[in-house]
């Protein structure tokens, strides 16, 4: 193991060999790292925290405080991280709360920019991007290859749609739907489908087109949500991903953006 002789790690902290502890880190008793993880310097790192393998943490980032909640009283709530993520500078990442469900859980293969924040009892998928400066406010669930744009504030208990894309600067007070592209161009709404990620991502035409199909339902019909709705499940099978639209829907508590 590589300890910078600056770096003050915890002696009951669980730190493989193959890890590299930077100048300046600071690693409390309650963290778990897994394999060939690397805190390049000046990191804090509090827990209860568990990390997978072969993530890197870069200068100035605090991981593992405790939540920014007043009705916090020092319980001790969870974070947990996946594998193969980066997580740049001066971001912050904080536990859960009791009531929230104690646990702040982010997936593997993500990027986190600098300045990002991500509050107590939040959720985030794997291969999410994070721009600069996006901040989740507490109980925010981001699933898997969404991208956030810089600047964007995350109103809390809001679901960032899988697949989905928000534009910098957007204000998001309600959920994000799968597949979209979201921006403050005008207004914060839907424009549409994010075509060009789910093309990158391997998206086969045929499934880009039923997609393509109930977007045009929900935001180019006449129809309200509740009967477009009932229309896209009328018309039989259009495959899993339009029926994961439906359901993320289906099941919005604070309303979706259009």
């Amino acid at each position: 193991m590589t300890i910078h002789p600056t770096a003050v790690v915890a002696p009951k902290a669980k730190i493989p060999g193959s890890c590299e502890i930077g100048p300046y880190c600071v690693v409390g008793a309650n963290v778990e790292m897994g394999e060939n993880c690397r805190l390049i310097s000046h990191v804090v790192l509090e827990g209860p925290s568990k990390l997978g393998g072969n993530n890197r943490i870069f200068p100035f980032a605090s991981i593992g405080m405790g939540p920014q909640d007043l009705s916090y009283k020092g319980e001790p709530t969870r974070l947990e991280i996946g594998d193969n993520n980066e997580i740049r500078e001066f971001v912050t990442i904080h536990r859960g709360t009791t009531k929230g469900g104690g646990l702040t859980k982010i997936g593997s293969h993500t990027l986190i920019m600098a300045y990002s924040h991500i509050a107590h009892d939040c959720m985030v998928g794997d291969h999410v991007i994070m721009a600069n400066a996006a901040t989740l406010a507490g109980h925010v669930t981001v699933e898997d290859w969404a991208v956030v744009g810089a600047l964007c504030p995350v109103h809390q208990f809001v679901r960032v749609g899988a697949h989905s894309y928000v534009g910098g600067g957007s204000t998001i007070t309600q959920d994000v739907l799968p597949f979209s592209k979201t921006s403050a161009a005008r207004e914060v709404r839907a424009y549409g489908m994010n075509s060009v990620g789910l093309s990158r991502r391997g998206f086969a035409p045929e499934r880009i087109k039923k997609i393509h199909h109930a977007y045009k339902v929900l935001l180019a019909s006449k129809l309200n949500t509740s009967q477009a709705l009932e229309r896209l499940k009328s018309e039989g099978d259009q495959g899993e991903d339009v029926a994961m639209l439906v359901r993320f829907i289906e099941s919005s508590e604070r309303g979706i953006l259009k």
